[in-house]
């Protein structure tokens, strides 16, 4: 069975994230930039199938501009065997990777695809959802765990209440929680046998996609900065801070 993983290149969660003097954005000049955690995740999932004797061949499939393509050699080392980015300039929201994602799934026929269950850097949690209800698939988000069994897959999904463990028809969706696994460590020989391995790259206009942005961001704006605390000398003093000054009790 064939594994297509979709990985996002985004700041480095290491890094202190600016945002650009003119407030349109967020600052990406010069700042190391990485795979998204969560899709390293799955890009490690992938990889244990294969060695379990579940999977055949993973690709990895990256939307966004040409330096996507080091992330994609990241998954590559990782064991991915091969890789494809679907390269634009454009700002690419949800809905916009969600319709290239689909046509590289038409166009490469998986039996099971791993997202990551949101990018760190917009948060979004849509992407997985809108793939599922375009392919019209089955889908189980937030999976700690993910079990093939046959044509189905048994997935436990981390959920308000605790834990929920669902079985799904093969081909689905699957976007993956913290807890699923720890990726391993990418190592030098891995990283070298990775830029001998096909990367494909291909344009939304060649998958028939329109992905101009339907939304504007307007203005991006740092998070006010937390005041600074006081200390009381006892509970009472405490007790009259937070009646009259916090106005809780």
């Amino acid at each position: 069975m064939k594994v297509l993983v979709a990985i996002k290149r985004v700041v480095d969660f290491n890094v202190k994230v600016r945002v650009k003097a003119d407030g349109s954005g967020v600052e990406t000049a010069n700042v190391k930039m990485s795979m998204n955690p969560f899709d390293e995740i799955a890009v490690e999932e992938a990889v244990r199938l294969k060695e379990a004797g579940a999977a055949t061949e993973i690709v990895v499939v990256s939307c966004g501009v040409l330096a996507c393509q080091e992330t994609l050699r990241t998954a590559l080392a990782i064991g991915a065997d091969r890789a494809i980015l679907v390269e634009s300039q454009a700002e690419l929201q949800p809905l916009a990777v969600a319709k290239l994602l689909k046509a590289v799934i038409q166009k490469e026929q998986p039996g099971l695809v791993i997202l990551g269950k949101q990018a760190i850097d917009d948060d979004s949690n849509q992407t997985g959802q809108m793939l599922a209800a375009l392919m019209n698939w089955p889908q189980a988000t937030f999976a700690s765990k993910l079990k093939l069994e046959g044509e189905r897959a048994r997935v436990t999904r981390e959920v308000d209440g605790g834990l929920e463990t669902i079985s799904i028809k093969l081909p689905a969706v699957v976007t993956t929680d913290l807890r699923l696994n720890e990726p391993r460590y990418v190592t030098l020989p891995n990283i070298m046998k990775a830029k001998k391995k096909t990367l494909e790259n291909l344009k939304p206009e060649a998958l028939g996609v329109d992905v101009s942005p339907r939304l504007a961001t307007v203005k991006v704006i740092e998070p006010s900065k937390r005041k600074a605390g006081i200390k009381v000398p006892d509970v009472k003093a405490l007790v009259d801070k937070l009646r009259n000054d916090a106005k809780v009790l």
